[in-house]
């Protein structure tokens, strides 16, 4: 794979450069899951896991950061182990420039996170949910910058489905209507991040990582931008049950219901741990590991098809 020419502001480590260099498979992971998604230290032991799940599955992590300014692609543990100082931004996708200018330090959402992986060539990246239209949207207008990031950039996207506290039937409109191909790992469901069915029908079903490596080709020959979704559903001995998750979910919202804009999300986390006595935190960690492992089977694919031309 030839060189690409990168702005002085992004950084490659030696490992992702050399991979993208030789066609190795690749998996761009998100480091917003240390800054504000998990507790410290759960959340930089998470981190640490899910490269040690990647490389197992013989594909190279990338983790994605900023480091003063500085879009990392392979941060290393020093540069992670930052992120979870008080100074740490959650850095969305619109929020780069300024990150970039005023030189801070933070992690990265899926948006963010995405728009630096392209950038940098990689096909393949694993969250544990994506953001989505959130529930109420119809009053507040949240709506998570994760889905137009989606329809903006051609990548591979694994996740366990929205967050819990979204709206399924509305975010999988918006992705419809976005352009966004959906698909479902092994199942005819879309997945409920704790849960394995959200009751909606997925918009279309794969079962072999090959299958997401090839849509995206093939989007990719069409001109479409765009992402593949890929919904993997959390393992079934992790999962929780749909009215368990409805009901904490109920409750965590009403227990937020004065926190606004980017910590709205943490907050309910939070408050959902708590609720379900860190059922669904153990939930989470789970379908993470899992979404790696798939990622990086899909990566793999995704590699010997872009030798195919």
């Amino acid at each position: 794979m030839p060189e690409r020419d990168l702005p002085e502001f992004i950084h490659l480590s030696p490992e992702i450069r050399d991979a993208l260099s030789t066609a190795t498979p690749v998996v761009a992971l998100e480091s917003a899951v240390i800054s504000h998604g998990l507790p410290h230290p759960t959340g930089l032991d998470t981190a640490a896991g899910l490269e040690t799940e990647v490389r197992a599955h013989s594909a190279v992590p990338a983790t994605i950061a900023v480091s003063e300014g500085r879009l990392l692609v392979g941060a290393g543990a020093g540069e992670l182990a930052r992120l979870t100082g008080p100074e740490a931004w959650k850095i969305a996708e619109r929020d780069l420039p300024v990150a970039v200018a005023a030189r801070a330090t933070g992690g990265t959402t899926v948006s963010a996170t995405i728009a630096i992986a392209q950038m940098a060539g990689i096909d393949v990246m694993s969250t544990g949910g994506i953001g989505g239209v959130h529930l109420g949207a119809e009053h507040t207008w949240d709506v998570s910058a994760d889905l137009p990031a989606l329809a903006r950039h051609s990548i591979i996207v694994i996740c366990a489905g929205a967050k819990a506290i979204c709206d399924i039937a509305k975010t999988l409109e918006y992705l419809d209507t976005a352009g966004v191909t959906v698909a479902a790992f092994g199942t005819d469901r879309f997945p409920n991040f704790y849960a394995v069915d959200s009751g909606r029908a997925a918009p279309r079903r794969i079962d072999e990582p090959r299958d997401a490596a090839v849509i995206l080709a093939a989007k990719r020959r069409l001109g479409q931008p765009g992402a593949v979704l890929v919904a993997n559903p959390i393992p079934h001995e992790s999962a929780l049950s749909a009215d368990l998750v409805r009901e904490a979910v109920e409750r965590a919202i009403a227990q937020a219901k004065d926190v606004h804009g980017g910590e709205l999300t943490p907050a309910l986390l939070n408050a959902l741990s708590d609720i379900t006595g860190g059922r669904t935190l153990r939930a989470n960690l789970a379908l993470l590991r899992a979404n790696a492992r798939l990622a990086s089977l899909i990566a793999r694919e995704a590699a010997q098809e872009s030798l195919r031309g």
